[in-house]
Protein backbone atom coordinates (compact mmCIF):
# COMPACT_ATOMS: atom_id res chain seq x y z
CA UNK A 1 0.00 0.00 0.00
CA UNK A 2 1.26 3.62 -0.55
CA UNK A 3 1.98 6.23 1.72
CA UNK A 4 -0.04 8.87 2.40
CA UNK A 5 0.45 11.75 -0.05
CA UNK A 6 0.95 15.39 1.63
CA UNK A 7 -0.03 18.62 0.76
CA UNK A 8 3.88 19.74 1.05
CA UNK A 9 4.45 16.76 -1.87
CA UNK A 10 1.81 18.57 -3.94
CA UNK A 11 3.04 22.13 -3.55
CA UNK A 12 6.66 21.38 -4.16
CA UNK A 13 5.44 19.23 -7.46
CA UNK A 14 3.08 22.22 -8.63
CA UNK A 15 5.94 24.77 -7.63
CA UNK A 16 8.33 22.89 -10.08
CA UNK A 17 6.14 22.53 -12.71
CA UNK A 18 4.78 26.46 -12.97
CA UNK A 19 8.28 27.43 -12.63
CA UNK A 20 10.50 24.53 -14.64
CA UNK A 21 12.82 24.12 -12.03
CA UNK A 22 13.84 23.63 -8.47
CA UNK A 23 15.31 27.05 -8.18
CA UNK A 24 12.26 29.03 -9.33
CA UNK A 25 10.13 26.64 -7.31
CA UNK A 26 11.87 27.74 -3.97
CA UNK A 27 11.67 30.65 -4.64
CA UNK A 28 8.00 30.24 -4.88
CA UNK A 29 7.60 28.77 -2.17
CA UNK A 30 10.48 30.52 0.44
CA UNK A 31 12.05 27.46 1.03
CA UNK A 32 15.93 26.47 -0.26
CA UNK A 33 16.46 24.15 -3.16
CA UNK A 34 17.64 21.53 -1.35
CA UNK A 35 14.45 21.45 0.91
CA UNK A 36 12.27 21.01 -2.84
CA UNK A 37 14.67 18.49 -4.03
CA UNK A 38 14.42 16.40 -1.35
CA UNK A 39 10.53 16.90 -0.40
CA UNK A 40 10.17 16.19 -5.07
CA UNK A 41 12.31 12.82 -3.98
CA UNK A 42 10.22 11.61 -1.55
CA UNK A 43 6.63 12.30 -3.54
CA UNK A 44 8.55 10.31 -6.21
CA UNK A 45 9.20 7.26 -3.43
CA UNK A 46 5.54 7.44 -2.55
CA UNK A 47 4.08 7.31 -6.21
CA UNK A 48 6.44 4.67 -7.56
CA UNK A 49 7.76 6.74 -10.66
CA UNK A 50 10.01 9.47 -11.55
CA UNK A 51 8.42 12.99 -12.13
CA UNK A 52 11.23 15.04 -13.66
CA UNK A 53 14.43 14.27 -15.17
CA UNK A 54 17.73 15.83 -16.24
CA UNK A 55 18.36 16.15 -20.09
CA UNK A 56 20.87 18.93 -21.42
CA UNK A 57 20.85 20.69 -17.59
CA UNK A 58 16.91 21.44 -17.82
CA UNK A 59 14.70 19.87 -15.59
CA UNK A 60 12.03 17.93 -17.91
CA UNK A 61 8.74 16.77 -16.82
CA UNK A 62 7.92 12.93 -17.51
CA UNK A 63 4.93 11.36 -19.52
CA UNK A 64 3.60 10.56 -15.50
CA UNK A 65 4.09 14.00 -15.04
CA UNK A 66 2.51 16.07 -16.77
CA UNK A 67 -0.39 13.69 -16.44
CA UNK A 68 -0.57 14.56 -12.85
CA UNK A 69 -0.57 17.90 -13.38
CA UNK A 70 -4.16 19.01 -14.18
CA UNK A 71 -5.46 16.62 -10.71
CA UNK A 72 -2.86 18.55 -8.83
CA UNK A 73 -4.39 21.54 -10.24
CA UNK A 74 -8.00 20.84 -9.37
CA UNK A 75 -6.49 20.15 -5.55
CA UNK A 76 -4.67 23.63 -5.69
CA UNK A 77 -7.88 25.19 -7.49
CA UNK A 78 -10.41 23.65 -4.05
CA UNK A 79 -7.66 25.16 -1.82
CA UNK A 80 -8.11 28.41 -3.15
CA UNK A 81 -11.84 28.03 -3.00
CA UNK A 82 -11.49 27.20 0.39
CA UNK A 83 -9.02 30.14 1.03
CA UNK A 84 -11.29 32.35 -0.15
CA UNK A 85 -14.50 31.34 1.21
CA UNK A 86 -12.26 31.86 4.78
CA UNK A 87 -11.34 35.15 3.86
CA UNK A 88 -15.36 36.20 3.39
CA UNK A 89 -16.10 35.16 6.56
CA UNK A 90 -13.55 36.62 8.20
CA UNK A 91 -14.61 39.97 6.55
CA UNK A 92 -17.64 38.96 7.75
CA UNK A 93 -19.61 38.16 4.42
CA UNK A 94 -22.96 36.55 6.18
CA UNK A 95 -23.11 33.86 3.11
CA UNK A 96 -24.00 33.21 -0.55
CA UNK A 97 -27.26 32.16 -2.07
CA UNK A 98 -27.78 30.58 -5.26
CA UNK A 99 -31.05 30.91 -7.31
CA UNK A 100 -32.38 29.39 -10.19
CA UNK A 101 -35.63 30.44 -12.11
CA UNK A 102 -37.69 30.58 -14.75
CA UNK A 103 -36.22 32.89 -17.82
CA UNK A 104 -39.68 35.26 -17.27
CA UNK A 105 -39.32 35.44 -13.69
CA UNK A 106 -35.48 35.35 -13.37
CA UNK A 107 -35.55 38.61 -15.41
CA UNK A 108 -38.46 40.32 -14.18
CA UNK A 109 -39.98 40.19 -10.48
CA UNK A 110 -37.56 38.00 -9.02
CA UNK A 111 -34.71 40.49 -10.01
CA UNK A 112 -36.36 43.15 -8.40
CA UNK A 113 -36.84 41.49 -5.43
CA UNK A 114 -32.94 39.61 -5.43
CA UNK A 115 -31.93 43.95 -5.45
CA UNK A 116 -34.12 44.66 -3.12
CA UNK A 117 -32.50 42.12 -0.91
CA UNK A 118 -29.06 42.97 -1.86
CA UNK A 119 -29.81 46.17 -0.87
CA UNK A 120 -30.16 45.86 2.97
CA UNK A 121 -27.89 42.87 3.02
CA UNK A 122 -24.28 44.13 0.79
CA UNK A 123 -22.51 41.30 2.79
CA UNK A 124 -24.57 38.59 0.77
CA UNK A 125 -23.94 36.88 -2.86
CA UNK A 126 -26.77 35.85 -4.75
CA UNK A 127 -26.20 33.82 -8.35
CA UNK A 128 -29.41 34.42 -9.72
CA UNK A 129 -29.79 32.11 -13.01
CA UNK A 130 -32.06 31.61 -15.20
CA UNK A 131 -33.72 27.91 -16.80
CA UNK A 132 -35.94 25.30 -17.91
CA UNK A 133 -38.32 24.34 -15.05
CA UNK A 134 -37.38 20.54 -15.19
CA UNK A 135 -33.67 21.72 -14.78
CA UNK A 136 -34.69 23.88 -11.54
CA UNK A 137 -35.91 20.19 -9.42
CA UNK A 138 -33.02 18.27 -10.61
CA UNK A 139 -30.32 20.91 -9.41
CA UNK A 140 -32.08 21.07 -5.98
CA UNK A 141 -32.35 17.65 -5.86
CA UNK A 142 -28.92 17.26 -6.11
CA UNK A 143 -28.28 20.82 -4.07
CA UNK A 144 -26.55 22.36 -6.56
CA UNK A 145 -28.51 25.58 -6.07
CA UNK A 146 -30.75 27.25 -2.71
CA UNK A 147 -34.22 27.55 -3.93
CA UNK A 148 -35.57 27.57 -7.41
CA UNK A 149 -38.55 29.81 -8.45
CA UNK A 150 -40.63 28.60 -11.42
CA UNK A 151 -44.54 28.61 -13.24
CA UNK A 152 -45.05 25.17 -11.38
CA UNK A 153 -44.29 23.54 -7.93
CA UNK A 154 -41.38 21.08 -8.23
CA UNK A 155 -42.48 17.85 -8.79
CA UNK A 156 -40.64 15.69 -6.53
CA UNK A 157 -40.56 14.02 -3.26
CA UNK A 158 -37.40 15.62 -2.03
CA UNK A 159 -38.72 18.84 -3.12
CA UNK A 160 -41.05 21.71 -1.15
CA UNK A 161 -43.20 24.44 -2.69
CA UNK A 162 -44.54 27.47 -2.07
CA UNK A 163 -46.98 29.44 -3.97
CA UNK A 164 -46.16 33.05 -4.05
CA UNK A 165 -48.59 34.70 -6.62
CA UNK A 166 -49.42 35.10 -10.29
CA UNK A 167 -48.55 37.10 -13.56
CA UNK A 168 -51.08 37.72 -16.36
CA UNK A 169 -50.27 36.61 -20.18
CA UNK A 170 -50.89 39.43 -21.98
CA UNK A 171 -50.55 41.51 -25.81
CA UNK A 172 -47.40 43.31 -26.48
CA UNK A 173 -47.21 45.85 -29.11
CA UNK A 174 -46.00 48.83 -30.56
CA UNK A 175 -47.86 51.79 -29.27
CA UNK A 176 -49.22 52.96 -32.71
CA UNK A 177 -50.81 49.37 -33.37
CA UNK A 178 -54.44 49.72 -34.05
CA UNK A 179 -55.10 47.21 -31.05
CA UNK A 180 -53.69 50.00 -28.95
CA UNK A 181 -56.91 51.75 -28.93
CA UNK A 182 -58.61 48.83 -27.35
CA UNK A 183 -58.40 48.26 -23.59
CA UNK A 184 -58.18 44.51 -23.71
CA UNK A 185 -57.59 41.97 -26.40
CA UNK A 186 -59.74 38.46 -27.41
CA UNK A 187 -58.56 36.07 -29.57
CA UNK A 188 -61.38 37.61 -32.53
CA UNK A 189 -59.28 40.58 -32.34
CA UNK A 190 -55.68 38.83 -32.90
CA UNK A 191 -57.40 37.67 -36.37
CA UNK A 192 -55.78 40.57 -38.25
CA UNK A 193 -52.78 40.35 -37.12
CA UNK A 194 -49.59 38.13 -36.96
CA UNK A 195 -49.01 36.59 -33.48
CA UNK A 196 -45.57 35.71 -31.69
CA UNK A 197 -46.05 33.48 -28.96
CA UNK A 198 -44.00 30.59 -27.32
CA UNK A 199 -43.51 27.09 -28.86
CA UNK A 200 -46.00 24.35 -28.29
CA UNK A 201 -43.75 22.58 -26.17
CA UNK A 202 -43.78 25.76 -23.48
CA UNK A 203 -45.60 25.53 -20.39
CA UNK A 204 -47.37 28.78 -20.88
CA UNK A 205 -48.06 27.73 -24.60
CA UNK A 206 -50.27 25.07 -22.77
CA UNK A 207 -51.63 27.65 -20.30
CA UNK A 208 -52.59 29.64 -23.13
CA UNK A 209 -54.40 26.81 -25.27
CA UNK A 210 -58.26 27.52 -24.20
CA UNK A 211 -57.73 31.40 -25.00
CA UNK A 212 -56.30 29.96 -28.56
CA UNK A 213 -59.59 28.85 -29.80
CA UNK A 214 -59.84 29.47 -32.82
CA UNK A 215 -56.49 29.46 -33.41
CA UNK A 216 -54.62 33.53 -34.26
CA UNK A 217 -52.65 33.30 -37.21
CA UNK A 218 -49.27 32.46 -34.70
CA UNK A 219 -46.50 33.66 -37.39
CA UNK A 220 -43.48 33.59 -35.19
CA UNK A 221 -42.82 30.55 -31.82
CA UNK A 222 -39.95 31.81 -29.48
CA UNK A 223 -38.77 29.66 -26.12
CA UNK A 224 -38.94 33.06 -23.74
CA UNK A 225 -40.74 35.81 -23.45
CA UNK A 226 -37.84 38.10 -23.97
CA UNK A 227 -37.77 36.94 -27.65
CA UNK A 228 -41.26 37.39 -27.84
CA UNK A 229 -40.90 40.94 -26.49
CA UNK A 230 -37.72 42.00 -28.89
CA UNK A 231 -39.62 40.82 -32.13
CA UNK A 232 -42.40 43.00 -31.15
CA UNK A 233 -40.61 46.11 -30.75
CA UNK A 234 -38.95 45.56 -34.12
CA UNK A 235 -42.85 45.17 -35.38
CA UNK A 236 -42.76 41.16 -36.32
CA UNK A 237 -46.28 41.14 -34.38
CA UNK A 238 -48.02 41.52 -31.35
CA UNK A 239 -46.27 39.63 -28.54
CA UNK A 240 -48.54 36.99 -26.89
CA UNK A 241 -46.36 36.45 -23.61
CA UNK A 242 -46.31 36.52 -20.01
CA UNK A 243 -45.93 40.37 -19.54
CA UNK A 244 -43.94 40.97 -16.25
CA UNK A 245 -40.83 41.49 -17.98
CA UNK A 246 -42.29 44.60 -19.91
CA UNK A 247 -43.73 46.27 -16.48
CA UNK A 248 -40.02 45.59 -14.81
CA UNK A 249 -38.33 46.81 -17.88
CA UNK A 250 -40.56 49.06 -19.59
CA UNK A 251 -39.26 49.56 -23.37
CA UNK A 252 -40.36 52.87 -25.25
CA UNK A 253 -42.46 52.72 -27.92
CA UNK A 254 -44.51 49.21 -26.50
CA UNK A 255 -47.31 49.12 -24.91
CA UNK A 256 -49.38 46.25 -23.60
CA UNK A 257 -52.89 45.33 -22.70
CA UNK A 258 -55.06 42.33 -20.65
CA UNK A 259 -55.95 39.26 -22.50
CA UNK A 260 -60.52 38.74 -22.25
CA UNK A 261 -60.84 36.06 -20.78
CA UNK A 262 -57.64 36.55 -18.76
CA UNK A 263 -54.70 33.85 -18.31
CA UNK A 264 -53.61 33.95 -15.15
CA UNK A 265 -50.06 31.78 -14.31
CA UNK A 266 -48.87 31.19 -10.64
CA UNK A 267 -45.37 31.12 -9.47
CA UNK A 268 -43.91 28.88 -7.14
CA UNK A 269 -40.26 28.84 -5.14
CA UNK A 270 -39.15 25.29 -4.22
CA UNK A 271 -36.37 24.37 -2.04
CA UNK A 272 -34.67 20.50 -1.27
CA UNK A 273 -35.87 18.79 1.72
CA UNK A 274 -33.02 16.62 1.81
CA UNK A 275 -31.16 18.98 3.60
CA UNK A 276 -31.57 21.41 6.38
CA UNK A 277 -32.88 24.66 4.36
CA UNK A 278 -30.06 27.60 5.25
CA UNK A 279 -31.15 30.33 6.92
CA UNK A 280 -30.10 32.96 4.25
CA UNK A 281 -32.50 31.03 2.29
CA UNK A 282 -35.24 31.09 4.39
CA UNK A 283 -35.10 34.93 4.94
CA UNK A 284 -35.52 35.15 0.99
CA UNK A 285 -38.35 33.01 0.90
CA UNK A 286 -39.49 35.58 3.99
CA UNK A 287 -38.73 38.72 1.70
CA UNK A 288 -40.47 37.09 -1.16
CA UNK A 289 -43.41 36.80 0.71
CA UNK A 290 -43.82 40.19 1.98
CA UNK A 291 -42.19 41.64 -1.71
CA UNK A 292 -44.77 43.51 -3.61
CA UNK A 293 -43.48 42.33 -6.85
CA UNK A 294 -44.12 38.94 -5.95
Amino acid sequence: MLARIQLRHLEAFHAVMMSGSITGAAALLHVTQPAVSATIKHFEQRLGFTLFQRQGGRLVPTPEARALLPEVQDIFGRVAGLERFSQDLAEGIQGSLSIAASSPIANAWLAQAVAEFVKIRPKVRVSLQSMDSNLITEKLINEQIDLGVAFAPGEHEGVQSLPMGHAELSCIFLETHPLAALESITVEDLSLYPVITYVPQALLRRCLAEFLNPPPNIQVEVATSMTGIVLAFHGAGVALVESSLLNALPVPGLTSRPLTPEVQVHSYVSWSTLRPQTELARTFVQHLKSSPVA
